[in-house]
Formats: C-alpha cells, structure tokens, sequence
C-alpha cells in the first residue's frame, strides 16, 4: 500500500511539474510576442482640417494622402481626420498644433491676423492667377528660408494655396470698386479686409462655416472668397453675381506638432518626409485649380452674373487703389522693422518662377 501510494504521488508530482513548466514557457512566448508587437505599435496621428468632408480638398487630397502614409509606414503609422472643424476652431489650428492639442493642422494663414507678416506678403493682388503658382510661391520661399522662420514652433509638411479671390454677391454686381460701397463682404484676409474698407465697404470677419447662413439671413451682403471655396461651402447655391479677378491669394499649409514628429524613429520621419514638400505643394494648388473650374462652370450653367477683370493692377479703375494698399501693406510691415520690400522682391521671382 505504501509504495503503490508512493509511486502515485511521485507520478502526480512530475505531471504538476510538466504541467507547470508548460504553462510558464508558454508565458514565456507570449512575452516575447508582447515585445515583438510593441516595437512595431501603431502611433495615431490627429488630423484636424476645417473644410466639410464632402469638399474635394478632403477627399483628394487629404483622404489619399493619410492612407498613403498608413500604407508606406506598413500601418504603424494611422491618420485619423478631423474635418469642419471638429477637433481645433479653424483660427487656432495652428496654434493647437504648435500645442500638441492636435498632431497635424491644416489651416490659412491670414485667418490669424499679423501671426505670418511675411508669408502674408505672398497673398498681395498681381502676384499669383493660380492655387498652383502660389502653392509653388509658398514652398519656394519656404524651402529658401525666406518665410521658414515663422513657422519654427511646428514641422510643416508642405504649403498650399487655393486660387484667387473673387466677389460673390445677390443681385449686385461688382465692376468697379465703387459697387462695393455700403456693402457688408465676408473677407478671409487683412489685405482683402484693407481693399474692401478703402472702396467703401465694410469687411465682416467670420469663420468659413458661418457663411452660408449669414448670407441667408442677409448679415452680410456677399463674400469675398476663391471659388473653390464658393463650391465647398455651397455659397455659388446663394450667390448669383461674380467678379473673378486676381485680387488676392490665400495661402495655407499642413503642419505637425514638432515633438510629435520628433519622437517617431527615424524611418517613420522618412515616410513623413517622403510626402511632404514641393510635389504635395502642387497636388493642392492643382486640385484647388480644378475646383475653380468646375464651380465656375456650374455658375455658368445656371446663368449666373460673370464678371472678369484678368489684370486688375493695370485695370483704370482698379489699379489706383489695389497699388495704394500694397504700398501701405508693405510700408506697415517695414515699420515694424521687417523687411517688407526685400520679400516682396523675393515673393516677385518666385512668383515668375512658378507660372504655369
């Protein structure tokens, strides 16, 4: 009896000691896998845009651009966007980027008023007919480091610009500068701002999104916006009056949170570095370009208004005043000790450079 029990408890002894071994080489292996998943995790990068999701901006440009990324990085990198403002007000985008509030922001430059003086020189009237030249504009003189040192708080990824700015109105049309007075515009930029309020009209500052309803409700009497603009936030359904003229130029950029970019490893940086730049600058401006072309079409179709004044700067009735608020555009900006003249040369040559 004793050596039966024995030889039991000796047996049920290895079976434990098989079985327990098992168990702790099998956690063993998952701990090896547990690391082996942790060196390639994913890192989520917030995208935060104010443009709605059907504009063409956000899905044939930035949709196509975040699953490239995804796909490039072997998904160890994935873009989640944000669009209509969402996730950052559209005149914060940067400065929630600069912040780490959000990793990536795209946003225009003149909606934060005196923040890019020099960038800002880029968007006076003459010096851009196309998102596509400007698009160049900008990232030419960016990669120069003309422009490079307002952007130091944040890694841009490329810069961007839609085409010029037009006049939408309801029923008034807008020939000659005069027409704008008395008249409550819409405007996106300090340069547009100063052109409206030396005509004699009154620009009303407002985000993109608020557009639609103030015109409805008639707030205001009509917009100062690209076309493309007009298409994305439905304005050209309101409006049935347009002047298109190279009246001024709005720039934007893409940018990241700089310690966001900075903690990636260096093969991650390379997927980001591999689309950003020059190319992405021109597949904005070239889709902000077709944009233009398809709402103006539709304006057409529907017997819209249209008024064109291709060269305002040379224009008798419009030359006056556009060459008076460069001059005073560039002479408030040298007073604050930049130097206005030398970018605005520099933002010249670029702009000969890039046209197409």
């Amino acid at each position: 009896m004793k050596k039966d029990f024995l030889k039991k408890t000796i047996t049920a002894g290895i079976v434990l000691t098989a079985t327990f071994g098992s168990i702790g080489c099998s956690q063993s292996n998952d701990a090896n896998e547990t690391a082996a998943v942790s060196t390639d995790e994913v890192t989520t990068l917030r995208f935060s845009h104010f443009w709605p999701a059907t504009a063409a901006l956000h899905t044939d440009v930035f949709e196509p651009w975040a699953r490239k990324i995804e796909e490039e990085s072997d998904g160890r990198l994935e873009v989640e966007i944000y669009p209509s403002a969402t996730l950052s007000k559209p005149d914060i985008t940067y400065d929630s980027t600069a912040k780490g509030t959000v990793d990536i922001g795209a946003q225009v430059q003149g909606y934060i008023s005196g923040r890019f003086p020099l960038t800002e020189i880029t968007q006076l009237p003459g010096l851009s007919s196309s998102g596509t030249q400007l698009s160049c504009m900008l990232q030419t003189l960016y990669n120069d480091d003309v422009i490079a040192s307002e952007y130091e708080d944040t890694h841009p990824l490329f810069m961007m610009a839609s085409g010029p700015g037009a006049f939408h109105t309801i029923d008034k049309p807008i020939r000659v500068p005069e027409d704008l007075e008395g008249m409550r515009i819409r405007r996106p930029l300090e340069i547009a701002a100063n052109i409206i309020e030396a005509a004699g009209g009154t620009p009303v500052g407002m985000p993109a999104s608020d557009q639609y309803t103030s015109l409805q409700r008639g707030v205001i009497d009509g917009v100062s916006t690209p076309w493309d603009a007009a298409g994305a936030f439905k304005l050209a359904e309101l409006t049935n009056t347009h002047t298109t003229m190279p009246l001024y130029g709005s720039a934007l950029l893409v940018t990241m949170n700089k310690d966001k970019y900075e903690s990636l490893p260096d093969d991650l940086k390379q997927v980001i570095d591999n689309n950003s730049g020059m190319e992405m600058a021109k597949t904005a401006g070239n889709l902000f370009d077709s944009e233009d072309v398809r709402v103006i079409a539709e304006a057409r179709a529907r017997g819209d208004t249209m008024i064109e004044i291709p060269d305002p700067l040379n224009d008798p009735a419009w030359g006056g005043i556009l060459k008076t608020e460069i001059q005073n555009y560039l002479d408030n900006l040298a007073a604050q000790g930049l130097d206005a003249q030398g970018v605005y040369e520099q933002a010249q040559a670029a702009s000969a450079a890039c046209k197409t």
